[in-house]
């Protein structure tokens, strides 16, 4: 199976995808770009474009991509969140495989400009297959009329390389809450901070404070044992601090699913989410799941998590969730199975 990978911007989930992908014997091509944070030079199966439409640059390097492309004769072009016009052309090489991420944008400040959607959103549903990461989105995709057999479900692992994931950390060690990634209007900013006041004001805080890791803009006052580390980041800097967290809260407005809720998992950290999306389909049985404007419930499932043997106890449950379901061995051994499905209907 040799597999050419489009992806300008998830370049740190590509990545994972492509070396498990090799380890059970697929050819992989990713062709991407130095547009995420957590970008690097290029590894040996990668080629780097500009990933950009900026029309009077990359020309020469796209057709020499395009060209090696053509040599590598591809089984399955897949596709994910393309940004630049001219790489339409690598879909011609074989049966096209795009990736959907979300049912619809989290709010406006994730909508696609319109530039985008003019060249994209057409060429992109024409693809001979799709592939989601939850049933919530499968639904909504099949619903705007995407036919049921051509729509497939694949687990969503982390995007963190499992090399840099470090050791289980006992409940007796783990200090504070997390809200992490971009600080945004879905994060639901005024529901999760109300719980932490009432957790804060009740017999079950432990001193623990709620940290915010990520850029963007909170439009509330922080409230009292609330930390914003705004910026960007870089795992290697901050994944220590995630995987000694009591529990990481992606109570979001709105969700096809959550990359944070799978890091979170990965690192063995328990998760606090909303009934949002896909959010719920995702959640280790009996961890905690509370409505979106629910504070008494989200205040209730932080007082649980602020004990040290309750933590230990949700802890080990998401680890061992992650592993069986969507860690990046499990994630790969679908997708293989998925485009051989894809190529070998395409030929008939």
């Amino acid at each position: 199976m040799r597999v050419l990978w489009l992806c300008p911007w998830l370049r740190p989930l590509a990545r994972i995808h492509a070396e498990h992908l090799q380890a059970l014997g697929a050819e992989v091509v990713l062709v991407t770009a130095p547009l995420h944070p957590e970008s690097d030079s290029p590894r040996e199966y990668e080629v780097e474009l500009l990933g950009r439409p900026i029309p009077t640059a990359g020309w020469l390097p796209f057709a020499a991509a395009y060209r090696n492309a053509r040599r590598f004769q591809p089984d399955i072009v897949v596709t994910e969140l393309l940004r630049d016009p001219r790489w339409r052309a690598f879909g011609r090489l074989a049966p096209r495989l795009r990736i959907v991420h979300d049912a619809r944008p989290h709010d406006t400040t994730q909508r696609a400009p319109w530039w985008n959607r003019m060249f994209f959103d057409r060429w992109d549903a024409a693809a001979y297959a799709t592939v989601v990461f939850s049933n919530h989105v499968a639904n909504s995709v099949c619903a705007a009329g995407m036919p049921r057999q051509s729509v497939y479900v694949a687990p969503l692992p982390s995007d963190l390389d499992p090399a840099l994931a470090p050791a289980f950390v006992s409940g007796e060690a783990r200090e504070n809450f997390l809200l992490i990634g971009r600080q945004l209007p879905y994060k639901n900013h005024r529901v999760i901070f109300e719980a932490w006041e009432s957790h804060v004001r009740g017999a079950a805080w432990r001193g623990d404070e709620l940290v915010l890791l990520g850029d963007g803009d909170v439009p509330l006052p922080l409230p009292e044992h609330v930390r914003w580390n705004r910026g960007s980041y870089r795992y290697r800097a901050i994944v220590s601090e995630l995987a000694s967290a009591k529990g990481s809260i992606v109570h979001s407005r709105a969700a096809s699913q959550s990359g944070v809720q799978v890091l979170s998992m990965q690192l063995g950290v328990p998760t606090l989410v909303s009934t949002a999306g896909a959010l719920p389909e995702y959640q280790p049985p009996g961890l905690s799941v509370t409505g979106i404007d629910d504070v008494a419930g989200l205040a209730a499932a932080i007082d649980v998590l602020a004990d040290p043997a309750e933590v230990d106890r949700q802890a080990k449950v998401a680890l061992a969730h992650y592993r069986a379901n969507y860690s990046a061995e499990v994630a790969a051994a679908r997708l293989l199975e998925i485009f051989h499905q894809v190529v070998q209907d395409a030929r008939r």
